[in-house]
């Protein structure tokens, strides 16, 4: 193997981990009509096998950001009934009166585009990428030995930030990972996770007075979780805990909890679309009323089992939440938090430990950023666990481990991610008729992440990049479980 091969060939993964699909092919083409026998040879065919399908599953991307946009521009947000948001865009000139085809207020593209210009794309208190941790608020600690439903105590939030303090070689971040009772004041929640955890931390400041809204500004190390909008509409709840996180000059993570088929559309791209376009609504509003606040996209796709409930023990999870992480990492660049890593077993047992096991693992060989619920939670994010905490982070040490000694060239795996035509005529449908449920694109779509899983698996069962760290594909064929 000549050096200059091997270095034509770094070259090519270093375009490839970049996300720069196009020069990668021409690269490995290029060393393949060079190099016909040998290591790179046989590196740079294996390589370029995945391009055309990376390349296709980077445009998908780049149009559910472009047609995130025009959700905004095109359909609008149904916002007419509050005031307070109208007189905020109105004042800046940001509502398209001229549009006469948007279901609700539309938005100027431009104005969009120059509130995305002005989001920080790096801060200091990023923990990197393949960062997981606790996180969902679940509103009931599970304890041993004790099958009474309630939230945790003040002695117990200072053991649970205890332990997390004690596992920060192996979290990524501290998200606040269960409701506690009213022996501890929100604020007191978020001082006790200062204490003990010197990495990324994020609490709700919804329960904050005015006063300790202070205690997160100019802290890079923290961010501020909050919402504003759920099917294409505000929440009259959150608009004035929004706006008064906006702000505080606070780190932003701007949340959307949208279920795919139940509060959003059915189909993978649909899904993601909806919810890239109500997060965009989240960016629009905090840099008008704070210009270059720090955004995080928290958008967390959610998909349900058969009987309709949020299933996190789903297959389906981790590759629709790679695919959120891939649409920020690959081309917003935006800083992005998903969800992950979790399941739906409300047991304590060795299921529901190797289901989180997977799950982390599978996002970990997409490669994602910041991935919350990941520890300690489980029941679909009904529960907290701290022996289940304690048990994820040992194998999250584990699986570290192997994924250090798993070789450095292995590139990009594709996700194979389904198109959808129809996207945003689904969502302007979904907003005519209130939702997906009646929505004749959700029924043509109650197969589509099936459809998805089962491409994956067809080509994982020819081409695995990681053999010897099982994950939720790996499992899935080794038990013969959508093997098309």
């Amino acid at each position: 193997m000549g050096d200059n091969a091997k270095s034509t060939l770094e070259q090519a993964l270093k375009q490839e981990n970049e996300f720069n699909f196009k020069a990668a092919k021409a690269i490995y083409e290029d060393l393949t009509r060079h190099e016909t026998a040998g290591d790179v040879a046989d590196k740079a065919r294996s390589r370029l096998e995945d391009m055309t399908d990376l390349i296709n599953e980077k445009k998908v991307y780049e149009r559910i950001h472009a047609n995130g946009k025009k959700v905004l521009s095109e359909i609008g947000m149904n916002i007419s009934e509050s005031q307070e948001l109208m007189e905020i865009l109105m004042e800046a000139d940001a509502i398209d009166f001229e549009n006469e085809t948007a279901i609700f207020i539309p938005l100027k593209e431009s104005y969009i585009d120059a509130c995305l210009e002005k989001c920080p794309r790096t801060w200091a208190g990023d923990p990197g990428k393949n960062a997981f941790g606790t996180g969902a608020t679940p509103p009931f600690l599970k304890r041993l030995f004790d099958d009474e439903l309630r939230q945790a105590s003040r002695k117990e939030f200072e053991k649970i930030a205890r332990c997390v303090g004690e596992n920060q070689d192996v979290v990524g971040i501290f998200s606040l990972p269960v409701e506690t009772d009213k022996s501890i004041t929100a604020f007191e929640r978020a001082q006790l996770m200062e204490k003990a955890f010197p990495g990324l931390k994020m609490t709700a400041t919804k329960g904050f007075s005015d006063d300790e809204m202070k205690f997160l500004v100019g802290k890079d190390d923290w961010v501020d979780g909050t919402s504003l909008v759920t099917s294409l509409a505000p929440m009259s709840s959150m608009i004035s805990p929004f706006l008064r996180s906006a702000r505080s000059g606070a780190n932003l993570l701007l949340l959307d909890l949208t279920i795919a088929g139940s509060s959003g559309p059915g189909s993978p791209e649909a899904l993601l679309t909806h919810i890239h376009a109500q997060v965009l609504f989240m960016i629009v509003m905090a840099q008008t009323v704070n210009p270059g606040v720090f955004c995080m996209h928290g958008g967390i796709p959610g998909v349900t089992e058969a009987g309709g409930d949020l299933s996190y023990s789903s297959p389906h999870q981790p590759l629709i939440n790679a695919a959120m992480a891939r649409l920020n990492n690959w081309i917003t660049k935006l800083p992005s938090a998903q969800s992950g890593g979790s399941t739906s077993i409300s047991a304590l047992n060795n299921e529901s430990v190797f289901e989180s096991e997977l799950s982390r693992n599978s996002l970990r060989k997409y490669g994602v950023h910041i991935i919350r619920h990941a520890m300690g939670a489980m029941g679909s994010l009904n529960y907290f666990s701290l022996e289940k905490f304690e048990e994820d982070c040992q194998r999250e040490r584990k699986n570290l481990t192997l994924f250090k000694e798993t070789p450095k060239d292995i590139g990009v795996i594709p996700l194979y991610f389904p198109t959808d035509v129809d996207a945003m005529e689904g969502i302007r449908e979904i907003g005519e008729k209130g939702g997906p449920k009646n929505a004749e694109h959700t029924l043509r779509n109650v197969d589509a992440f099936i459809k998805w899983e089962e491409r994956v698996n067809s080509a994982a069962r020819k081409k695995l990049y990681f053999p010897d760290i099982k994950d939720t594909v790996i499992e899935r064929i080794n038990r013969g479980d959508m093997i098309p």
